[in-house]
Parts: C-alpha cells; sequence; structure tokens
C-alpha cells in the first residue's frame, strides 16, 4: 500500500471527497436492495485520513471507519463491506507499522506506557493488535468485516492489565448497541465513549466520541451524500435522527465561527465539523415541519411527494435512481411522522 496514504493532516474544515464513496451507502435496507449495491469493484481502494491524536479516518471500504491506532492496540468503528476487509486489515497494518516506529517510548499517553515492562523485553515492539470493534448499527456496509477483522484481533479484559480472554473465543470483542448507552473504554490515551441513540437510522445505533482527540464517528446518523436513510423496519424515525443531530452538535464544539475544532466522520461522506451537522440538522427540521404540516391538513403519501417538499435542497441530497431515493426519504418522514400521530 502506497504510504503516502498515511501522509495526510486536518486543518478546519478538511474536504475530503472521494469518488469510491459513491458505491458505499448503506446495504442493508429491507425490501429496497438490489444486488449491485454489494458488488464492489475489483480495483476499489481504501485510503486513510490522520484525523488527530490517534484517530484515522479510513474510507472506500463501505461506510467510513475510525480507528484509534496507537501502543495500546487498536479500536475500530465499523468494519465496512465483507469483500473490502483484506484491504482494511492491510491498511491498518500500515498504520500499526508506522505508529510504532519510534517504539513505545516516544509515546507519553496510553495505558502500554505507565510500565516499563515493554522497553525492558524489547526496544522496538511489535504493533499491538485489533482489540475492539464498535459497530454503530446493523447494515452490511458497516459490519461485514467483523468476522474476519475479529478473527484477526485479540480481546483483553479488565482493561490493558489481564491476560487475554481465551476460555470464549479468540479475536477482537466486538461492541453492540444493546451494551453502550453508558460504556467508556480509555484506549490510546483517551476516553472512548459509546453513546446508544434509540429510534434514528435504526432502533440500535450508536455515536462513538474520542474525547481526547475530539472525533466523533456517527455511523449513518449523519451522512453528507444523501438525505438521512431512515430503516423504518428497523425502528428508524426521522426524529430520532433530529435528536441524533442535535446530540452530536450538544458534544461538539467549534474552534472559530462554527469551522474546525470537534471532527466528525459520518457514515458517508467527507471529513465534517459542527457547521455541517448544524446545516444537516436544520435541513431535516425544515423538510420534518413541512410534511409535518401537510399530514395535519389531511395530504395523502401521493399528495405530499407532488408537492415535492424537499424541492430546494434537491440539488444537494436528492436522487431519482438508486437504492435511496428522495421519494424514499419523503415516505419514510411521512410513516414517522404518521405513526408518532
Amino acid at each position: 500500500m502506497n504510504t503516502k496514504h498515511f501522509k495526510f493532516s486536518v486543518g478546519l474544515r478538511v474536504i475530503l471527497v472521494l469518488a469510491s464513496v459513491a458505491f458505499t451507502v448503506t446495504v442493508g435496507l429491507v425490501g429496497r436492495v438490489d444486488g449491485q449495491l454489494n458488488q464492489t469493484p475489483a480495483n476499489a481502494e481504501v485510503h486513510v485520513l490522520h484525523i488527530r491524536g490517534p484517530v484515522y479516518m479510513i474510507v472506500g471500504a463501505g461506510g467510513n471507519i475510525t480507528a484509534s491506532v496507537g501502543p495500546d492496540g487498536v479500536l475500530m468503528v465499523d468494519t465496512g463491506l465483507a469483500q473490502m476487509t483484506d484491504k482494511v486489515l492491510a491498511a491498518l497494518r500500515q498504520l500499526q507499522t508506522d505508529v510504532n516506529t519510534n517504539g513505545i517510548g516516544e509515546w507519553k499517553y496510553a495505558a502500554e506506557t505507565r510500565s516499563n515492562v515493554p522497553r525492558m523485553r524489547d526496544t522496538n515492539p511489535p504493533p499491538k493488535p485489533i482489540r475492539y470493534i464498535i459497530d454503530t448499527h446493523v447494515h452490511p456496509d458497516h459490519t461485514g468485516g467483523n468476522e474476519k477483522v475479529s478473527a484477526a484481533g485479540r480481546t483483553i479484559t479488565g482493561g490493558n492489565v489481564s491476560g487475554d480472554i481465551r476460555n470464549a473465543a479468540e479475536g477482537a470483542a466486538i461492541i453492540a448497541h444493546e451494551n453502550v448507552l453508558v460504556r467508556i473504554h480509555f484506549m490510546n490515551g483517551e476516553g472512548v465513549q459509546i453513546i446508544h441513540i434509540p429510534n434514528a437510522h435504526t432502533d440500535g445505533d450508536s455515536l462513538v466520541y474520542f474525547r481526547g482527540s475530539d472525533v466523533i464517528a456517527t455511523g449513518d446518523l449523519f451522512v453528507t451524500t444523501s438525505y438521512p436513510i431512515i430503516d423504518i423496519e428497523r425502528g428508524g424515525n426521522v426524529q430520532g435522527i433530529i435528536d441524533a443531530l442535535n446530540r452530536i452538535l450538544d458534544l461538539s464544539i467549534a474552534e472559530f465561527r462554527t469551522e474546525g475544532g470537534t471532527m466528525i466522520v459520518p457514515g458517508h461522506g467527507r471529513l465534517c465539523d459542527s457547521a455541517d451537522v448544524a446545516y444537516y440538522r436544520d435541513m431535516v427540521t425544515i423538510i420534518r415541519d413541512r410534511i409535518q404540516e401537510m399530514i395535519k391538513k389531511g395530504m395523502t403519501l401521493d399528495l405530499v411527494k407532488a408537492a415535492k417538499p424537499t424541492r430546494d435542497y434537491d440539488p444537494r441530497y436528492g436522487a431519482t435512481t438508486g437504492f435511496w431515493t428522495t421519494d424514499m426519504f419523503i415516505e419514510a418522514v411521512y410513516k414517522s411522522l404518521s405513526a408518532r400521530k
């Protein structure tokens, strides 16, 4: 892998738009996925962007992947499509090699730097393995690599002080929404908080907040490539999406005039900051309010679609073909609001 992909750094409002993201939108919506969305081009590549501290963004493997890579090992948020796993693992191995080049003695944080044992054992210790995988939600463009990535790692128990777990199963631990409402880990020198967001994109979504690096991985609670993807059949709801976007903004702090500061890794699309999330939140809120008023007037779904409540945002987020069209988004909002009524 070309190591130049690992040399990027991020300033204010980094704009990362990759054509490879076009095929990465969510693959798991019930009854609405045609087979071609799972067909990743044979020559597809993953790309790595250093965000801040030990946190990196991996794109091109399906949904965006966020990884904390350091002397404690690797913590991943989502694993991408199954067919891209080998390339994701290769990218992680390169990252592990790069961050380990100077040896543990150069690190000023993380549990492994609290002890002299690694230095006594080896002046250039091998990289630590993948320890944890956090799934933001269930769709296979975010979880397809779980089995293979987990098998490539090793879980530790009792923080970073106990032995490897060998009596349950080898591999990295996979953490999902049922256990994450108040779950927090300490990894590579910072707290990693997992925040369950109920009934939004699905009924099992999580935000992952890297508190020291000030980076939030959102999964498909926030995307830049389309209108919000609301999986009604799996508990999704437009109000939950708005609540999730507001929660992201509550956690975020801008550096100057809403620019920079907290970095946001969306489920699909470019690296963002809180201004991008605020604009997206406002868009979803406005469309929700428009459709809510139409429902109050007794308009049917067909009449709402004909009224084009998304018209002014369609050039940016709309689609008439593909797995998630504007009509599908309007229908999901309509059903969300009708159910609440």
